[in-house]
């Protein structure tokens, strides 16, 4: 338990409080009044007993050094490092950089999110970063509360605008396949038949299909690292991680083959996850005329935007024209033929089933549609058990007529 001794300097009255910490060091605070001892006393130990207590030295350190540190450790792959730390760089650090933690309330930040002169996204991307930097700082027990998270900023915060998703017209798809090189239609086909990302489309390979049981396994995408190609988990996901499973639809399987006989899978070996990373080696079933595998800024330069030329897709509107239309189109016509949120999260390869209803659920069919079908189909099954009860349907008729 914390003491309290009176001592005199220079004639006048000291309270020192005596305390230890939870990990037993001994620790001592000075007071001019015996008030605000008794206060500190009480705090401190309440606060051991929640365990919320704080050590006086906390939160001295800056924001711009924890976030730092913060930023190193949080992530091990290189670009959403480097787009952390060029967030830090030019928008935070000058801003609230200097500024110890501890010292960080709910003005600092309505400071710094009216200072953002940037798009609404990006300035809720800033934030972001803001918000998990001091979350990290609550649990390192470097500050009590995060002030991220007061009322007054929340009501403050940037949000990106939220656009709903238009799928493509189901016409967009035959005609981007009839327009783009042969030796690239099978991607317009991987991407809209299994929902595959652009980097999963292009790291994917033929160990990863099994034709047979008509499953695709996703274990990898390719992505840029700087300027070097590299093999890397696919979105959300990490080493180790089981690949997330796609059923094989059968005109998929179709064009896969067909593809195949015409340009077969090459041997591709990239390094894991970074350019200095482990060699990987892989059979890729779409590449280069090379038979490299295929930089994401090469094809949509040259290949796809020829071929959406040809195809005559307007640019600008509300559909997005970019390939990750044609997840979309996968995603909306899983949920008008039936399927669940969990399922099309699953083969999305979502993190969670409520990112998939945030962006799609405005596509799914009408609940008062399901409803109506489902209870008009719990009465037909309850008419046709009745009549097979009782032949003359006496019972069953009265009470569905009302009577």
């Amino acid at each position: 338990m914390a003491s309290i001794s009176r001592r005199t300097v220079s004639g006048k009255p000291r309270y020192d409080v005596n305390y230890r910490e939870p990990d037993g060091r001994k620790r001592r605070k000075t007071f001019l009044k015996r008030v605000d001892a008794d206060a500190f006393a009480r705090t401190i130990e309440t606060d051991k007993l929640r365990g919320t207590y704080l050590d006086l030295d906390a939160g001295r350190e800056s924001f711009g050094a924890y976030a730092e540190r913060w930023i190193t450790h949080t992530s091990r792959d290189p670009q959403t490092l480097a787009i952390r730390e060029r967030i830090l760089r030019l928008h935070i650090a000058p801003a609230i950089g200097d500024v110890e933690l501890r010292k960080v309330t709910g003005s600092t930040l309505r400071g710094l999110i009216s200072s953002l002169e940037v798009a609404d996204k990006y300035a809720a991307d800033i934030f972001g970063l803001v918000s998990s930097i001091l979350t990290a700082a609550v649990d390192d027990k470097l500050i009590p509360t995060n002030p991220a998270k007061d009322a007054s900023v929340r009501r403050q915060k940037p949000r990106a605008p939220r656009r709903k998703i238009q799928p493509w017209p189901d016409e967009w798809i035959d005609a981007m396949h009839t327009a783009i090189h042969d030796r690239y239609k099978v991607t317009i086909t991987l991407a809209a038949g299994l929902g595959l990302r652009q980097g999963e489309v292009f790291g994917l390979a033929i160990e990863d299909v099994d034709m047979l049981r008509g499953v695709v396994r996703v274990k990898r995408q390719v992505k840029m690292v700087g300027k070097t190609l590299v093999f890397a988990p696919p979105k959300a996901r990490k080493d180790g991680d089981a690949p997330r499973e796609i059923p094989l639809p059968a005109d998929v399987r179709a064009e896969l083959a067909a593809h195949l006989s015409t340009y077969p899978a090459q041997a591709v070996t990239l390094p894991w996850r970074e350019p200095d990373g482990k060699p990987t080696t892989v059979h890729l079933i779409t590449t280069t005329r090379n038979d490299q595998a295929i930089r994401r800024t090469s094809y949509n330069e040259t290949v796809w935007s020829t071929a959406r030329k040809h195809a005559g897709l307007t640019i600008g509107g509300e559909i997005e024209t970019g390939m990750h239309g044609l997840r979309h189109w996968y995603a909306s016509s899983l949920l008008a033929g039936g399927a669940s949120a969990v399922e099309v999260s699953a083969y999305l390869g979502h993190s969670d089933v409520a990112f998939t209803l945030r962006t799609y659920g405005h596509l799914m069919p009408s609940s008062e549609s399901r409803a109506r079908e489902a209870i008009e189909a719990a009465f037909e099954r309850s008419r046709t058990a009745g009549n097979a009860a009782a032949p003359d349907g006496s019972l069953h008729q009265r009470y569905i007529g009302g009577v």
